[in-house]
């Protein structure tokens, strides 16, 4: 998997934590930079991989899932980041998404394999 140019991961893209295992492939997180005027901007995506040839893209978020939006995300210790750290499925489908927001705290969002796999075009 190439960067795609002119987006949020123009400059790098880094895989980020393990995957899941789905019905549809694998689902994983993965890292975008940017960089801007004032510096690079690191947001995170989901990417859906074939589930017998992984190396095969079938699918991948056209935007950012998360951004570095709110002030613990753009102020700390290396500015507008948000990181994967891991995820967890729990038993009732919901994917809990754990991240460092400025590489100075650790953040939880919260979504469905569902919704991440209607996001992956």
């Amino acid at each position: 998997m190439e960067p795609t140019r002119g987006t949020w991961e123009h400059h790098k893209i880094g895989s980020s934590s393990n995957p899941i295992k789905t019905n549809e492939g694998w689902l994983m997180l993965y890292h975008g930079v940017r960089e801007l005027t004032f510096g690079a901007m690191y947001k995170l995506g989901v990417v859906l991989l074939d589930l017998e040839k992984p190396w095969i893209v079938k699918g991948k978020t056209p935007e950012p899932i998360i951004v570095p939006d709110y002030e613990f995300e753009r102020v700390g210790d290396v500015g507008n980041v948000v990181f994967s750290c891991g995820w967890v499925v729990e038993p009732d489908g919901e994917i809990k998404i754990y991240y460092s927001g400025a590489d100075l705290n650790i953040c939880l969002a919260t979504t469905t394999e569902e919704y991440l796999l209607s996001l992956c075009t």
